[in-house]
């Protein structure tokens, strides 16, 4: 399962009352008003933690709420202020109101951080309503609510690169080939059920890929669990389309996944890709070669051909990766 949306309630603390209150000196028989001020709510904070790659610790807490500031006190003495309740996200969590969809925030820095939920104001205590024609006011305000609310967090992974293909088209395996990543690996369809980061280095220099889990027909409608999938995809700045050689459909099957990307989002059909042919270890695939690289070039894609399980041609697509990506702006 998935761990890349969640639904959380969130409460502001309340303002703290103000109080009435007189002052009380031996020798002052009417002494003025002393009441304080109640003390603010506390916010609800959303923080980037590096430390966190999903949301799956809302599933054990789901509500979060902030302390409400103290009542006010005699001698004038203001209530303490609340405090603050922040919430530890991962980079890449997008947020929204939940009843109005409307986004709120997209936290992408480490330690950046959000109010979701902003404190009740304190209430003033009666020092505030002394007058010239009202010397001992006998009123004070109630602190004010703090603001309630759900929201939606929805997980978009940071990468610079991602891997798109169909199931079986040898994803995970080129992942765990140039990068310390170990996914789960096997020769059927839907190994990957989640995608998998890594982190790529060459001549000390380093990207991060993701291995985004198979794409089928029906993606863009949620079929395959594709609504999840394709979400990851729109933060990645190139794509990596990989072509499954020992498939005797692989340029239908590019062409369906170029389909389901344009029909999800115009942004994922405009962005940059390289075609690479996988599995050129096999006599077939070296027979498809010729077509993959006319198709690409036609869209204006350079093409490579590799072999993930043999390592061929897998460290010049790495050189390939870093030249492609020192061209493609970082997006803002």
């Amino acid at each position: 399962m998935l761990f890349d949306e969640a639904k959380i309630f969130v409460k502001a603390g309340d303002g703290g009352d103000g109080i009435v209150a007189f002052r009380r000196e031996k020798y002052v028989p009417r002494g003025g008003p002393s009441g304080g001020h109640g003390g603010k709510g506390g916010d609800v904070i959303l923080q980037v933690d590096p430390q966190l790659n999903t949301l799956i610790h809302f599933k054990k807490r789901s509500h979060f709420k902030a302390k409400s500031g103290s009542h006010g006190g005699g001698k004038e003495m203001a209530g303490a202020m609340g405090e603050d309740a922040i919430i530890p996200v991962p980079a890449g969590t997008v947020v929204r109101n939940a009843a109005t969809g409307v986004l709120l925030a997209d936290l992408t820095e480490p330690g950046q951080q959000v109010v979701v939920a902003q404190g009740g104001r304190g209430g003033r205590g009666n020092t505030a309503f002394k007058s010239s024609t009202n010397q001992a006011p006998k009123m004070a305000e109630r602190g004010l609510p703090g603001e309630e609310l759900w929201l939606t967090l929805e997980l978009k992974l940071i990468a610079d690169v991602g891997i798109i293909g169909v199931p079986n088209a040898g994803k995970s395996t080129l992942l765990s080939v140039v990068s310390a990543a170990r996914p789960k690996i096997a020769d059927y369809p839907f190994t990957t059920l989640q995608p998998n980061l890594g982190v790529v280095v060459l001549d000390h220099r380093d990207l991060v890929m993701a291995d985004i889990p198979g794409l089928i027909e029906g993606a863009h409608e949620g079929t395959g669990l594709g609504h999840q999938f394709l979400r990851h995809i729109e933060r990645c700045r190139l794509l990596i389309h990989l072509l499954n050689g020992a498939s005797p459909d692989l340029l239908a099957e590019f062409d369906q996944i170029n389909e389901e990307l344009s029909l999800f989002s115009e942004k994922l059909a405009q962005k940059p890709q390289l075609v690479v042919l996988n599995k050129i270890d096999l006599p077939e695939a070296q027979v498809h070669w010729p077509a993959v690289r006319a198709r690409a070039e036609a869209l204006g894609f350079p093409a490579h051909q590799i072999s993930a399980v043999s390592g061929e041609g897998v460290r010049s697509l790495v050189g390939k990766l870093f030249e492609y990506l020192d061209t493609i702006p970082r997006e803002q």
